[in-house]
């Protein structure tokens, strides 16, 4: 859409919103939105996802996707969910516990369940639309008015938004403080307790010591329940994520891992002890009253499993852990900060917003599409671009872009230096 077309549309909004005062009350806050440098735009990707992509009808090199074992866009994945819709149509027609439990959806949550087997004990799981509907699920299901539940300072919005409508009494320790939490728990007097936490953390990208709370929740009897969205097939050696790569086993544990991720495809699922999953199929409000996703969906991810925990799979873990090295090393930053991070999310620190907004433009304008992150996703002042990697990328695009981040943060450095002088 042309500029004068933007600036029409604009115009016609504001006298729309002008004859009615609820519109103009959100157009006055979109307004201030704009002011901070906080709208957010959408961009119309027109090919696959893929590191090469053309958007908007720009070709660009992406650095901005969670498609970090590169299958959203795998022959054999596009294969399995064609061969899915021939079998089973293109849609559920139901939820669950009515008529839209498809053979499919059986085979997967059967497929997970062994898959995640020797991290889980008595293993069962179950399938879900989206990551956001399966944490919600989750932690509605288990807590309650009766529960206390201790969750991390930087959870994820989907593990927030859950501890609330759960109207459980909450408190929210801080990020990776596991003595503060020991303390909490050691006041708490609620039968019913519950731990919730990211793994990975998406604007960060560093882990959880998720060791280190399981061994709180197992001395005081609680549910750790772990998001895993950015660590399901990527980390652990066969890709069945963090209790994988910290060799963890306990019936305390309650895993969420997301299907749109790694896996390629969409959705997400619950892994836990048979009974806990028993429960959610009875209890869990957004599991039970919702159209089940399309059979085809689950089919497809099938194969992707298999990829994911076979050679394959193992053969593009390593080329991204490469890559991830790759990035860190090509880095050399005098003004910006990159973050501690060893997982596919490379967040690097600019600050505020419309600085953050010029360098993303920037990098925008040589081809490079990377994600620019500001608050109320992070903390005020700590805009960032979040580069993630993908073992699709090779080793020449993510030393460019490297290369290319560099370069702008000496420019920011030249002029931050002239700025002292004058």
């Amino acid at each position: 859409m042309s500029s004068s077309n933007n600036q029409y549309g604009n115009n016609a909004l504001r006298i729309a919103a002008s004859r009615m005062p609820l519109l103009q009350t959100l157009r006055d806050e979109l307004d201030a939105l704009d002011a901070q440098h906080l709208i957010r735009r959408r961009r119309t990707v027109e090919t696959a996802c893929a590191p090469n992509v053309r958007a908007d009808g720009k070709d660009l090199l992406a650095f901005c996707s969670n498609d970090y074992l590169g299958l959203a866009a795998h022959p054999q994945l596009v294969h399995a969910l064609q061969q899915g819709a021939s079998l089973y149509g293109v849609g559920s027609g139901a939820s669950h516990l009515i008529s839209g439990h498809s053979r499919a959806h059986m085979r997967l949550e059967e497929r997970l369940a062994e898959f995640m087997s020797p991290n889980i004990d008595q293993a069962r799981a179950l399938y879900f639309c989206t990551g956001y509907m399966a944490n919600q699920a989750v932690i509605t299901a288990l807590a309650g008015k009766d529960a206390a539940v201790f969750s991390e300072e930087l959870n994820h919005a989907s593990l927030i938004d859950g501890v609330r409508l759960s109207r459980a009494a909450t408190q929210v320790f801080p990020h990776r403080n596991y003595a503060a939490l020991e303390q909490m728990l050691k006041n708490c007097t609620a039968t019913k307790r519950i731990v919730v936490t990211d793994s990975v953390f998406s604007m960060d990208g560093n882990i959880a010591d998720i060791p280190a709370l399981l061994t709180l929740c197992e001395n005081y009897d609680a549910w750790l329940i772990v998001d895993d969205a950015h660590g399901f097939g990527v980390l652990g050696e066969h890709g069945r994520g963090v209790f994988e790569h910290f060799n963890l086993r306990s019936p305390n544990l309650v895993y969420m891992g997301t299907l749109g991720k790694a896996a390629g495809v969409g959705g997400a699922f619950v892994a836990a002890h048979e009974t806990v999953i028993e429960w959610l199929i009875q209890k869990a409000r957004a599991y039970i009253y919702t159209t089940a996703a399309a059979p085809a969906l689950a089919h497809a991810l099938l194969t992707s499993i298999d990829i994911i925990s076979g050679e394959e799979g193992q053969q593009r873990r390593a080329h991204l852990n490469k890559l991830i090295q790759l990035f860190r090393h090509g880095l050399d930053l005098k003004v910006w900060e990159s973050m501690p991070s060893e997982t596919a999310v490379q967040p690097v620190v600019i600050g505020q917003n419309a600085a953050m907004l010029t360098v993303a433009g920037n990098l925008m304008d040589q081809g490079y599409w990377v994600g620019a992150i500001r608050p109320p996703t992070v903390p005020l002042n700590t805009a960032r671009l979040r580069v993630t990697l993908s073992a699709a990328h090779t080793e020449v695009q993510v030393m460019q872009l490297a290369q290319a981040i560099s370069r702008l943060d000496q420019m920011s450095y030249v002029a931050q230096c002239f700025a002292e002088v004058a």
